[in-house]
């Protein structure tokens, strides 16, 4: 028994959070995420120093649970040389993006998870003043049923400049937003553009079937007995 258990610590701490969800992509194949015209927005305000926040939602399918290990921000400081964010302030909302209910939320430290690319414009294709790079938190664990969510967030950086949120490289249309020194969310419209916008971000853990309300388990118990009920009653009529 004392083995068996060993076993199962062993296997729970080399357990691997998998990426679960994923609002990219971040960039494109070519590592750019290009600002193109009309567009003139290079990246979206996310100080938590200001009180600045993003935010976007997600939806967890119907019938799962999501046990959540990590979730990954994408930004930049302008000028930067290297890694420069230290924490995430982070919250995942229940039903409305202002006056939902607070599922998880914490500041978190972050990891650096890479440089991911660079946010240019079409004509300076190889300026590197706009490094994007990934920001790991490794969060308590927390479970999400099935539902829609808002995960709200701001970084903390070294520099003057942001951090800055870039848009989902692939410039698709969304419902993003973003709340300026603690004010309410209102949804972001890029500015040059006039469209709406979607944010990077990734949820890791695992997903896990729902477990049935005791309820159901009754409802299919009694199923199952009316089935046999049945069958018998066919076999004594033979």
């Amino acid at each position: 028994m004392k083995k068996l258990i060993l076993l199962s610590l062993l296997a729970a701490a080399g357990a691997h959070a998998d990426v679960i969800y994923n609002n990219g992509p971040v960039v494109g194949g070519n590592g750019l995420s290009v600002l193109t015209s009309p567009a003139s927005t290079f990246g979206f305000g996310m100080n938590a120093a200001a009180g600045i926040s993003v935010a976007d939602d997600f939806t967890v399918a119907a019938g799962s649970v999501w046990n959540v290990q990590s979730l990954d921000f994408f930004g930049y400081q302008t000028g930067s040389t290297g890694f420069t964010f230290s924490n995430a302030t982070w919250s995942i909302i229940s039903g409305d993006v202002n006056t939902g209910t607070v599922v998880a939320s914490g500041t978190t430290a972050v990891t650096n998870g890479g440089l991911q690319g660079y946010r240019v414009t079409e004509t300076t294709l190889t300026n590197t003043q706009r490094g994007i790079y990934k920001a790991q938190a490794d969060v308590a664990d927390f479970s999400l049923d099935a539902g829609t969510y808002w995960l709200r967030w701001s970084l903390t950086g070294s520099l003057a400049s942001g951090p800055w949120q870039p848009p989902t490289s692939d410039a698709r249309e969304g419902n993003a937003a973003q709340a300026l020194a603690g004010a309410a969310f209102g949804t972001i419209t890029e500015t040059g553009s006039g469209l709406t916008v979607e944010l990077p971000f990734a949820v890791n853990g695992t997903i896990a079937a729902a477990v049935p309300e005791p309820s159901s388990y009754l409802l299919m118990l009694a199923g199952g007995l009316a089935v046999a009920g049945v069958a018998r009653r066919r076999r004594q009529a033979k």
